[in-house]
């Protein structure tokens, strides 16, 4: 089964429909490679992606514990690089509201979000620099 549909609609747009949800995403060119940059561009969805990878996998990790990371939030920073043009470095700042949990659960979070698999999907070059907080 296919994953999702993009369709062109013209002017560096696109909107990709998920199929098995129906929920859709518009993505622009960026402003800085001759789009209109008014939503995410591909390569700002690679960087979110890492992000939201990140923080789901800390989920699953404490799934069944009782404890949770409701209200955690994860600040993306994409830093694009030059000829060829790409993604060079992808800064994430996870911050995880409550800091009940234990050093060692805290290093499970820490070690589940660095193993997450879009983590373990991009490319080697591009720099994947990661805080994460618990207060």
């Amino acid at each position: 089964m296919h994953t999702s549909k993009i369709e062109y609609l013209g002017e560096l747009r696109t909107e990709a429909t998920h199929l098995q949800s129906g929920n859709q995403i518009i993505t622009d060119a960026p402003t800085d490679n001759h789009g209109k940059g008014e939503a995410f561009s591909p390569t700002d969805l690679v960087a979110t992606a890492l992000g939201s990878c990140m923080i789901s996998i800390m989920g699953i990790k404490l799934l069944g514990s009782g404890k949770d990371i409701k209200g955690a939030t994860v600040d993306v920073t994409k830093v694009m690089y030059s000829e060829p043009r790409r993604i060079g470095e992808i800064h994430v700042k996870i911050n995880v509201p409550d800091d009940s949990f234990s050093d060692k659960e805290k290093q499970i979070l820490i070690n589940a979000a660095h193993a997450c698999p879009v983590a373990k999907s991009l490319h080697p070059d591009i720099k994947q620099i990661i805080e994460i907080i618990f207060s």
